[in-house]
């Protein structure tokens, strides 16, 4: 079992109050409750609009929820979040930087001294084996490459915890397999509290401790779900009887596994 609460949420409520007149507004979360652990992997999973993204937002401060309290280090969140990185969807990478000056920006946003963190950028091209690239720029590499210098920006400050958002839905099946499995590597080396929001539940159970599963909008905690699998773990288990019940037990909460014919019933 992990330790202290790294984030939490405790009853969060998130109203979107529309800008347009006559427009109603939405409520994207409603009592949402869940933690996650430090030094601990928490999958995010549910369907499209049920808040998944929102939540990044409230636990790294960049918007209050309407209700609730959410907390990161035990203290509730009221602005940015210098103790989370956050690796989003996109690489986002500036086009007219190096790879090595892409990993130092958030030294220089935090107005850090970069000499100190040199060294350390290079540790981390070393960590998700870009070796090599450190000089090229964004459109000489691959999507995944460009992931990675993503996840080395994330980490370049030191953060004791991660936010993920769907980092590598934008790639190929193959090399988002191999993404989960370096994810997994790295993770472990670094052991990083780390919330990682998907859409993929193969993904989330083959990467998570612990995957909480949401319900449509107004998204609330449906389940966390443990996932026992030993470490480090190869893409074989998601062949084992054991994978495939937990998968086909999480499409069972989300409604996944109706029949068409009795769905329209």
């Amino acid at each position: 079992m992990a330790g202290r609460a790294v984030i939490e949420l405790d009853k969060v409520k998130m109203l979107y109050e529309s800008k347009v007149a006559r427009r109603e507004a939405v409520l994207a979360l409603e009592d949402a409750s869940f933690d996650v652990r430090e030094g601990e992997f928490v999958a995010l999973v549910g369907p499209s609009g049920c808040g998944k993204s929102t939540i990044l937002k409230l636990v790294s401060g960049l918007m209050p929820p309407t209700g609730g309290t959410v907390r990161v280090n035990g203290h509730e969140v009221r602005g940015p979040q210098p103790d989370l990185g956050i690796v989003f969807q996109m690489p986002v990478l500036m086009e007219w930087r190096r790879v090595i000056d892409n990993i130092l920006l958030p030294i220089e946003v935090l107005e850090y001294n970069d000499i100190d963190y040199k060294n350390r950028a290079q540790d981390l091209v070393d960590l998700v084996g870009l070796r090599g690239f450190e000089d090229r720029y964004p459109f000489e590499l691959s999507g995944g490459m460009q992931q990675r210098v993503s996840i080395c920006r994330s980490l370049i400050h030191d953060p004791p915890g991660l936010i993920m958002d769907e980092p590598f839905s934008a790639l190929d099946e193959m090399t988002r397999d191999h993404m989960n499995v370096e994810l997994q590597r790295i993770w472990l080396e670094r052991r990083k509290t780390v919330l990682y929001i998907t859409h993929s539940i193969s993904e989330s159970v083959f990467l998570a401790d612990r995957v909480a599963v949401m319900s449509p909008r107004p998204g609330r905690i449906l389940k966390v779900v443990d996932i026992p699998f030993p470490r480090p773990r190869s893409l074989r288990v998601r062949a084992t009887q054991e994978f495939v019940e937990k998968v086909e037990n999480i499409r069972e909460m989300l409604g996944l596994n109706e029949d068409p014919g009795e769905a329209e019933v």
